[in-house]
C-alpha cells in the first residue's frame, strides 16, 4: 500500500533545502509527495524562529492538525527545525501538542530516518535535542524540489552573533563543507541537468574558517570554471568580509550571476554597532563601491530591520537615506522581532508598535519605489531568462534572468529548465512581461 507525506517549509532557503533532505530520507523508507493533508501517512513541519511571526504560524499549524490526528491515529506528525533547537521548546511543543509522534532539532537532522523507523515500531513520542557537535555530515541524498535550481550548503552555523538574532544559538557555530565535496556534489548537479546553482551559507564569506582549505572567493572561482551551461549565485555574504578579491571573482566568471544580496540591516552607525554588525555604514558603502568597480552593472539586494530597541527617527532616516545612495535593485524588509535569549531581547528603549509600523510602511513604498525604476529601465529590452515553471493564473512560463528580476512569457513548447531569450514589453513592479525571440 502507498505512503504518502507532506512537509511543510517556513523561513529561508536553507529551510527549503533541508525540507528536500528530509523529503529523501521519506523517498528512501518508501513514502511518495502529496499535496493534500488529509491524505498524508506523516506530515513534517520544518519551522523557523528567526522571526516571532513564523513560530506562531508554525503553532497555528500545528494546532490544527489535532482533529485530523484524532481521525487517522497512525498519521506520523514531525516537527523540527529551529523552533524546536530552542531551550525549551522541545518540552513546551510536547506538552502543548501531545499527538506530536517526532520531536527533533537542526543538530540531528541527519538522524529523522531513525527517529522515523522508532517510532513506526513503538506507540511512545521520539523527542530529541542534541547540542552542536561541530560535525558536519556529508553523504546526504536530497530530493530536490526546485528544478532547474539546486540549492549547495558551503558552510552550517555563524560565528556573528549580531545581537537581534537567534541562529548562533539553534545553528550552532560556524563549519565548514570541504571543497572537494562541494565541488563534487556541483558536479553531480550540473551532469544531471541544473542550471542553476546557489551557494548557501549564513555567511558564505567566511567559508574555509577553521579548514585548512580554499577561501571562498577561490571556492568561488574553482566551480564557476566546471563545465557546463550554468549559472552561479550565493547567498549570504556579511559586509564585514566581502572583499575586493571576491568582487574581481565575480567580474572575471561569467558565469557567476551579477547580483549580489548584501544585507545592511540599517543605516545608522549607533543601531549597527548595538546591532554588533561588526562595520558602520561608510565601510558598508565603501563595499559597495568596491563590487561596482569591478562589476559595474551588478544588482545589489539587501536586508533591512526598523524599529530595533533605541532607533530614533534621525536613526531611521539614515537607513533611509543609505537606501537612496546604494540604489537597491530590491530589498526584504522587516520590522524588528524580539527573540528570547538574544542580547537585544534584553535591551531598553523597545520600540513602539505604531512607531515600527509607521517606519516600516516609508521603508517599503521606498524601497518599492526604486524596485519599479529598476523594472521600468528593462522594457524595450532583450533579456536571458532561465525559465523556472508555468504560471497556470497567468497562463505564462516564467523565470529569471541573472540579475534575479522575474520575467513571464508565453510559449508554445514547454521551455522550463532552458535558457530564453524574451523581449520585456511591460514592467508591472518587480515582474517584466515580455516576449520569447
Amino acid at each position: 500500500m502507498q505512503k504518502y507525506y507532506y512537509i511543510i517549509t517556513y523561513g529561508c532557503q536553507m529551510n527549503v533545502h533541508e525540507s528536500e533532505k528530509i523529503a529523501g530520507v521519506l523517498n528512501e523508507l518508501g513514502y511518495s509527495d502529496c499535496n493534500d493533508i488529509n491524505k498524508a501517512d506523516i506530515v513534517v513541519f520544518n519551522t523557523c524562529c528567526i522571526r516571532e511571526n513564523a513560530e506562531n504560524h508554525a503553532y497555528g499549524n500545528i494546532g490544527m492538525l489535532k482533529k485530523l490526528k484524532a481521525e487517522k491515529r497512525d498519521m506520523i506528525i514531525a516537527v523540527g527545525g529551529c523552533l524546536t533547537q530552542q531551550m525549551g521548546k522541545a518540552d513546551n511543543l510536547h506538552e502543548k501538542f501531545p499527538y506530536v509522534d517526532i520531536i527533533f532539532g537542526t543538530h540531528n537532522l541527519h538522524k529523522f530516518k531513525e527517529y522515523v523507523l522508532l517510532k513506526q515500531s513503538r506507540k511512545k513520542p521520539v523527542i530529541e535535542i542534541e547540542e552542536d557537535s561541530g560535525v558536519v555530515c556529508e553523504g546526504e541524498t536530497p530530493l530536490r524540489t526546485s528544478y532547474p535550481n539546486a540549492w549547495v550548503n558551503i558552510t552550517y552555523g555563524c560565528n556573528n552573533f549580531c545581537s537581534y538574532c537567534i541562529v548562533p544559538y539553534v545553528r550552532g557555530r560556524e563549519r565548514s563543507r570541504s571543497s572537494e565535496n562541494i565541488i563534487a556534489e556541483v558536479k553531480g548537479l550540473i551532469e544531471k541537468g541544473y542550471k542553476e546553482i546557489t551557494l548557501l551559507g549564513q555567511n558564505v564569506n567566511s567559508y574555509g574558517h577553521g579548514l585548512n582549505d580554499l577561501s571562498f572567493p577561490k571556492l568561488l572561482d574553482k566551480i564557476a570554471k566546471l563545465d557546463g551551461n550554468f549559472r552561479l549565485r550565493f547567498m549570504t555574504s556579511h559586509p564585514k568580509d566581502f572583499s575586493e578579491e571576491l568582487a574581481r571573482v565575480i567580474a572575471e566568471n561569467p558565469k557567476i550571476c551579477r547580483c549580489v544580496h548584501l544585507p545592511v540591516q540599517s543605516g545608522s552607525d549607533a543601531v549597527l554597532e548595538a546591532m554588533n554588525r561588526k562595520y558602520t555604514s561608510a565601510e558598508y558603502l565603501y563595499k559597495i563601491e568596491i563590487l561596482k568597480k569591478y562589476v559595474p552593472d551588478c544588482a545589489v539586494t539587501t536586508d533591512l530591520i526598523v524599529g530595533f530597541p533605541g532607533e530614533t527617527d534621525e536613526d531611521f532616516e539614515a537607513t533611509s537615506s543609505l537606501v537612496k545612495k546604494v540604489n537597491y535593485a530590491s530589498a526584504f524588509t522587516f520590522v524588528y522581532s524580539r527573540r528570547d535569549g538574544t542580547v537585544a531581547a534584553k535591551m531598553p528603549n523597545q520600540i513602539p508598535e505604531e512607531v515600527s509600523k509607521k517606519r516600516i510602511m516609508e521603508l517599503v513604498s521606498l524601497v518599492n519605489s526604486l524596485t519599479r525604476g529598476h523594472s521600468a529601465e528593462y522594457v524595450g529590452k532583450t533579456i536571458e531568462i532561465l525559465c523556472e515553471g508555468y504560471d497556470d493564473k497567468k497562463e505564462m512560463y516564467l523565470g529569471r534572468d541573472e540579475f534575479g528580476r522575474m520575467g513571464y512569457f508565453k510559449s508554445e513548447t514547454d521551455v522550463i529548465g532552458e535558457f530564453v531569450n524574451i523581449k520585456v514589453l511591460k514592467a508591472n513592479g518587480v515582474s517584466l512581461i515580455g516576449e520569447r525571440v
